[in-house]
């Protein structure tokens, strides 16, 4: 049995669609639906991010410029500063720390503000990524939509970070440590065994890390990430849409299936020690 027909398998249950895209860096590649178009939901942020960084990096802006968390920037959903007082003021970085690592919704939209919405797409049209778009800040009261992308667009953010060329080696390593700090591992790592994460715990060298960034919208549920093993890295994105139930909930069925492929992929990876 290939890979794809396991992951066929798995999948053969899923109320939705899939779209999965992996690289192992040695030239394999795992793909289904990956030129699909998904919504992206908080996914897009990895690409506003990597838009920060690259005007960090051409001298724009500096991360440890203050910004302020304005009312009319205010927005329920994920992340914290919705339970802080207006008129806060912190760090860019501390801002893009936010908006990835508990996926402030609040922050989120500072950010567009401070970067606007043409540039992101600027950024991922220069990174290759053309069917990627953000098409606004977040308001859920008028907005159906935040993003699209597709499962192979959305790893080539995380490919260039590994690959250390995300505009440089030093903001692909920042890049990466912001993201190793994620809250919402809700898909990739939610079937993997504990332990492998582990080190505080067990007194043994962490087997496992990863650097993610996931998205759940009524029509989606995603994760997307680098992996880091013991063999090497590699890149995967999991995107879902057309299920039914549009409840947020551990259970349903995107956190079944997905964790299930991601768990899959790497068995597969470990078993032929850094491959595909």
């Amino acid at each position: 049995m290939t890979i794809e027909s396991r992951i066929n398998a798995i999948n053969y249950s899923f109320n939705g669609t899939m779209g999965i895209y992996a690289n192992d860096f040695h030239g394999n590649v795992i793909a289904m639906n990956e030129e699909a178009l998904f919504e992206t939901a908080s996914c897009i942020k990895v690409p506003i991010l990597a838009t920060l960084l690259k005007e960090v990096k051409q001298k724009n802006l500096s991360l440890e410029e203050k910004m302020t968390y304005h009312q009319d920037n205010f927005i329920d959903g994920s992340g914290i500063l919705r339970a802080l007082t207006p008129g806060l003021s912190l760090s860019i970085l501390d801002f893009a720390t936010l908006m990835i690592i508990v996926s402030d919704n609040i922050a989120t939209n500072e950010m567009i503000d401070l970067l606007g919405v043409d540039r992101v797409n600027e950024t991922c049209e220069e990174l290759g990524m053309h069917a990627t778009k953000l098409h606004n800040k977040i308001d859920f009261s008028k907005n159906s939509q935040l993003g699209t992308t597709t499962p192979k667009d959305y790893a080539v953010i995380f490919e260039r970070a590994y690959k250390g060329t995300l505009w440089s080696e030093d903001m692909s390593k920042l890049f990466i440590e912001i993201l190793k700090k994620q809250h919402y591992n809700t898909m990739l790592t939610k079937a993997l065994t504990p332990y492998y994460f582990d080190a505080e715990d067990t007194g043994d060298e962490e087997m496992l890390s990863i650097a993610s960034k996931s998205g759940s919208m009524d029509a989606c549920r995603n994760d997307g990430g680098i992996f880091f093993t013991p063999y090497g890295g590699y890149v995967l994105t999991i995107l879902t849409k057309g299920f039914s139930d549009k409840l947020f909930y551990p259970e349903h069925e995107t956190y079944k299936y997905g964790p299930q492929v991601s768990k899959l992929i790497l068995e597969h990876y470990l078993s032929k020690e850094g491959r595909f």
